[in-house]
């Protein structure tokens, strides 16, 4: 495994990367051996909290996990367990979901059962054309962390969700 680090407003020792380096360099037991792996961490301070990114493109996913914490050697502990926990999941849905012997997401997994069994509700919704700002007040009115619309302005198909920092984003299709 490659890794690409870098800092924001912060520093990046050779303690820090050999630190990153051994707690995320875990994972690596979980990928193919032919395959590269290249690990890009973010590491940057806002305030008092330290904040670790981490991303990692694997030929059919995309890795992510992020962890905010006062001491950063405590936030690269808990972002390489995220990680860890998130490739486990992944991988035991990719067992549960699949009936034939398959490399998804750079496992080797064996299918059990259809995906139809797992999906367990399904809805049909009529979009109609509204502003952004109408979106985000049918969100939070209904209670939701995400609301699909139609873009008066654009026509298109957009999703409008609450960010971890407090702001809102959208998805806007082409």
């Amino acid at each position: 495994m490659e890794f690409n680090i870098h800092g924001k407003n912060i520093e990046v020792t050779d303690a820090i990367k050999t630190h990153i380096e051994s707690k995320i360099g875990k994972i690596e037991k979980y990928f193919s051996n032919d395959i590269d792996i290249t690990a890009n961490v973010t590491v940057r301070v806002r305030g008092n909290d330290q904040i670790v990114e981490v991303t990692i493109p694997a030929n059919k996913m995309l890795l992510r996990a992020e962890e905010t914490n006062r001491d950063l050697y405590a936030a690269i502990d808990l972002v390489s367990e995220k990680l860890e926990r998130q490739i486990r999941k992944n991988k035991t849905k990719a067992r549960k979901n699949l009936k034939q012997v398959v490399v998804f997401n750079d496992f080797e997994v064996s299918k059990e059962e259809d995906i139809d069994e797992v999906v367990v509700k399904r809805k049909t919704i009529d979009t109609k054309p509204m502003s952004e700002e109408e979106a985000i007040l049918q969100m939070e009115l209904i209670g939701h962390d995400f609301f699909l619309f139609k873009n008066d302005k654009t026509n298109n198909v957009c999703v409008v969700y609450k960010r971890k920092d407090k702001g809102y984003g959208i998805l806007e299709t082409n």
